[in-house]
């Protein structure tokens, strides 16, 4: 029976390091005091753009002492003037009761106004809440129709979220050949459990012709990345890809375990590490 490996949560925008980073290089540039009283003035007279970055300020800490609740207030100034970075950042305030109480119905519903000006974060956020049932009507379809749109922006998480919804006929009809693409697709951005299930594809011969020695690749990659993050405790997902990596070493060749190695290698070269 097909089972889930990991079930991944609600995370803030890729795009919010970049600003968060020229937030930094703003500071350094203009002076801390007076480049924070400039923004707040702007933020104050009603620019959107201003009140996120005073927003993103409090949320980091940087230049100011790290606040969720004045994050959430700004976040919200600008949410209501339609900025779609806040929006969703507004969303996750109140998924994870971040400076205000947690309240999922708010969170769907600054969530659903960002994916509808097409964040890509926002959209899969919104389709975790679909897929899950939190508030919202538990609901496949919605769920899969958003993580696309998602994953057709390049989000990686959407791409292997809706590989799943392939591989166990989720929202949309099995299909084995689609989860490989779109478990490729997150696997070559550095998701590990997309690394981890391609591996899987490629022994079972599911949606590609079986591969051991490419499974046996994609496992290695997988096990030396999930190590880093995991820092050497077992967990389940350790413990599944020894599994897996003890299985394929019984039926490969000195020769071909070798190769796979080398496979290995050139894909932690290429692939970058999330």
């Amino acid at each position: 029976m097909k089972q889930t490996t990991l079930l991944f949560t609600n995370r803030k925008s890729s795009a919010l390091l970049a600003a968060a980073i020229t937030i930094i290089a703003l500071l350094t540039a203009c002076g801390t005091e007076e480049s924070i009283e400039s923004l707040k003035k702007k933020a104050q007279a009603g620019d959107a753009e201003a009140q996120f970055n005073l927003g993103e300020m409090y949320y980091y800490g940087e230049g100011v002492s790290e606040n969720n609740v004045e994050a959430a207030k700004w976040y919200r100034k600008a949410a209501e003037q339609g900025h779609a970075i806040a929006q969703n950042n507004l969303g996750v305030a109140y998924d994870e009761g971040q400076g205000v109480s947690e309240n999922n119905v708010e969170a769907a519903k600054w969530y659903r106004r960002a994916a509808e000006q097409g964040d890509a974060t926002a959209q899969y956020n919104l389709g975790e809440m679909y897929y899950y049932g939190r508030d919202v009507p538990h609901n496949f379809v919605e769920a899969a129709k958003w993580y696309r749109r998602a994953a057709e922006q390049g989000d990686t998480d959407a791409q292997f979220s809706l590989g799943e919804m392939y591989y166990y006929g989720q929202g949309v009809s099995e299909n084995n050949v689609a989860a490989v693409k779109w478990y490729r697709k997150a696997a070559k951005q550095g998701h590990i459990i997309a690394q981890s299930r391609l591996g899987e594809m490629y022994y079972y011969g599911y949606g590609v012709s079986e591969n051991n020695i490419e499974a046996y690749a994609w496992t290695l990659l997988a096990k030396g990345r999930w190590d880093k993050v995991a820092g050497g405790l077992m967990d389940e997902v350790t413990g599944g890809l020894i599994e897996a990596l003890e299985t394929l070493e019984n039926l490969l060749t000195t020769e071909q375990k070798a190769e796979g190695q080398a496979r290995a290698a050139e894909l932690d070269r290429k692939i970058p590490k999330q």
